[in-house]
């Protein structure tokens, strides 16, 4: 089977690498999406696994519809038997991009229809009453070309469970471990996040840190599926926990606010994981490591402090991180002229987006050894 596991734009090669590294097969990266073949044991592992994945998706078919007509028949002959119940509570999401067919609303009431009335035909009744679990259909279009897929997930896997309370401007999970996983962390390098916030970047490395399932406490509607058999969610479950390890790490989350920490504090009772957080503003920031790794998610100017407020901030961050000379830096920014502001030009740049803001993640290399002398 086919699966395809959605990403933001800009962390498809992340997700590719993951794959790959849980030797999933044929895996491709298309924009905001990386395939792969597998069984329903793969799609499990991916459920659990996946740290930079929005959703997962089981791909029914797909054909190319210019038409409304050509649409209802396409989405009509898939064999919807092998996965649907006259009971199943049919729920049709949808987008559309560079297709003659622009109107999602329509294209999900005619891929809907289509399915009821394949249901119909399959299990020879005139009543589809759908009183049952509830699975979600996503219908895609690009450029004429329909790819229909059942979701796995249910939530996004972003939610991964552990982070109940919020401050302003939370970063997301998916993005928080792809920021980690970008700036290429091993278990055994100081992490520090001078602007934690809800704890999100810390509390990722440490499950990255120690091989933790980041899904692994929550439930996904593929369980729900009557054609999957639930031993295989039981055993990938089991494998997880097995492959687990449970190191304190040297993971440290600052914030200023009192109330960001104890949420923190929480947030990673729940996750499982240990983090040693403390309030202590950026400006004040020290440490006893001479290398190690440094990311934060400052303010932008926009959701939290003012443009001034949030270019005051940046100066100061580059008068502290300068004190760091073997830390490599990653900072995540939607400010225009960010370098200018921080007056260093970055060693890598990726563009991302961060709640729907653009944004880059500007990395900062720390000098090497021959280069000092």
């Amino acid at each position: 089977m086919k699966f395809i596991a959605t990403t933001k734009l800009g962390l498809e090669s992340v997700t590719a690498f993951q794959l790959k590294k849980m030797n999933m097969d044929q895996v491709e990266s298309l924009d905001a999406n990386v395939s792969f073949l597998g069984d329903y044991g793969d799609m499990a592992r991916a459920l659990l696994y996946l740290r930079t994945a929005e959703r997962l998706l089981m791909e029914v078919g797909t054909f190319d519809a210019a038409t409304f007509d050509a649409l209802f028949e396409g989405t009509k002959a898939l064999p919807w038997k092998r996965y649907l119940t006259p009971h199943s509570r049919i729920h049709v999401n949808g987008k559309s991009a560079k297709s003659t067919l622009f109107s999602v609303s329509d294209c999900q009431s005619i891929v809907k229809k289509a399915i009821v009335e394949n249901l119909k035909a399959a299990y020879h009744t005139a009543l589809i009453p759908e009183d049952g679990p509830e699975v979600i259909v996503e219908v895609g279009l690009l450029r004429d070309r329909v790819t229909l897929a059942l979701d796995c997930c249910g939530a996004g896997l972003s939610r991964r469970g552990y982070r109940t309370y919020n401050v302003a401007a939370p970063l997301s999970e998916t993005l928080g471990a792809a920021l980690v996983l970008l700036s290429r962390y091993w278990p055994d390098t100081p992490f520090i996040d001078p602007m934690c916030g809800s704890g999100t970047m810390p509390i990722e490395a440490a499950m990255i840190g120690n091989d933790k399932a980041p899904s692994l406490n929550r439930r996904f509607a593929a369980e729900s599926w009557p054609f999957v058999d639930g031993k295989v969610f039981t055993r990938a479950r089991e494998q997880a926990q097995d492959e687990e390890r449970h190191d304190k790490l040297p993971i440290f989350g600052y914030d200023i606010d009192e109330r960001s920490i104890a949420l923190c504090e929480r947030h990673a009772q729940k996750a499982g994981v240990e983090v040693t957080f403390q309030v202590r503003p950026v400006q004040k920031l020290k440490t006893d490591f001479d290398r190690g790794l440094l990311l934060c998610n400052p303010p932008y100017g926009e959701r939290m402090l003012s443009s001034h407020e949030a270019a005051a901030l940046y100066r100061d961050m580059r008068r502290v991180f300068d004190t760091l000379p073997g830390f490599s830096i990653g900072i995540i920014s939607g400010m225009e002229g960010f370098e200018k502001i921080y007056s260093k030009r970055a060693d890598k740049r990726r563009k991302l987006s961060n709640g729907g803001l653009p944004c880059t993640f500007y990395q900062y290399f720390p000098v090497r050894r021959e280069e000092e002398r």
